[in-house]
């Protein structure tokens, strides 16, 4: 998430033009946004991978509070072709679809073996069940007071609130962003756009609340001490299938975003993660600092 731009702007340009565009280099990120940033970013690889390994124990999702092995929502495996092949196949609600090499049936030190993920895709890439509990929940226990914690922050401190909720001129400006992005046409700012912060609010106060509690129902103390969460969910299995489509659309994100970071500039984007410092470009109208809506 974007800081508040520090009252101190470093100029590096030379021979500015009354009305043409320069550029700044800004502090736009602090060290806590950015520590906090790149260890959530190792929590979720670990907790991705890991997850992968513990669906693949039982690689099928269901609604409701029991499982209907013989109707699942989404199911990974392998089956037997009519020509006799083994064959990869993810089914989603009754519609198959051929993923041999993939899923269901991938490469596994060169044979095709029956795994609903790749060997690579999971932590630990044997088929370790205990193991990958163990990295899903010591990511967990670092990943979820990280996220909370900064919830709490954005609540709590108007300073935070006014850097990422969006504001009018924002919202009225994401046709014009959306068109320049399809034409990949970029603008270095020193504040995020209104796709950008809207995207933010429904991935911190949307998917990784639902997913970190419908995750919290698959621990049996928890489902002990507070039942009214599973049902919440609509049941232990309904809670399973949301915390995967959560994963999945937070997959989805990482993505676009990753995609956005290389093709909007991908030095600038990197230097603002680990320095802190972002260079934007304003207009050289008064030759004073760039004016933020």
């Amino acid at each position: 998430m974007s800081e508040s731009v520090k009252a101190t702007i470093d100029s590096d340009s030379t021979g500015n033009v009354p009305g043409a565009p320069v550029t700044r280099v800004i502090k736009r990120h602090t060290l806590a946004t950015r520590l906090w940033h790149w260890t959530n970013l190792v929590c979720l690889v670990v907790l991705l991978m890991s997850g992968l390994q513990i669906f693949n124990a039982h690689p099928a999702l269901y609604w409701g509070e029991q499982s209907d092995f013989a109707n699942p929502f989404i199911a990974i495996h392998a089956r037997t072709a009519e020509d006799g092949e083994r064959m990869g196949v993810v089914r989603i609600a009754g519609q198959a679809f051929d993923t041999t090499g993939v899923l269901g049936l991938s490469d596994d030190n060169g044979q095709l073996r029956e795994r609903a993920f790749p060997r690579w895709a999971t932590l630990p890439g044997d088929k370790w069940l205990t193991m990958g509990r163990n990295w899903h929940f010591l990511a967990a226990w670092i990943f979820v007071p990280l996220v909370v914690a900064y919830l709490l922050y954005i609540l709590l401190v108007p300073q935070r609130r006014r850097a990422l909720f969006p504001t009018w001129v924002q919202l009225k400006n994401i046709p014009r962003t959306l068109l320049d992005h399809a034409r990949l046409r970029f603008h270095h700012e020193a504040d995020y756009n209104g796709i950008q912060k809207l995207t933010y609010l429904l991935v911190l106060f949307g998917l990784l609340p639902v997913m970190i509690l419908s995750g919290l129902t698959m621990a049996p103390s928890v489902n002990a001490a507070w039942p009214w969460l599973t049902e919440l969910f609509g049941g232990r299995q309904s809670a399973r299938t949301f915390h995967f489509l959560c994963a999945t659309a937070l997959i989805g994100f990482f993505v676009v975003h990753i995609a956005l970071v290389l093709v909007s500039g991908v030095f600038n984007n990197l230097r603002s993660m680990v320095s802190g410092r972002y260079r934007i470009q304003v207009e050289a109208h008064d030759g004073s600092e760039p004016r933020h809506d």
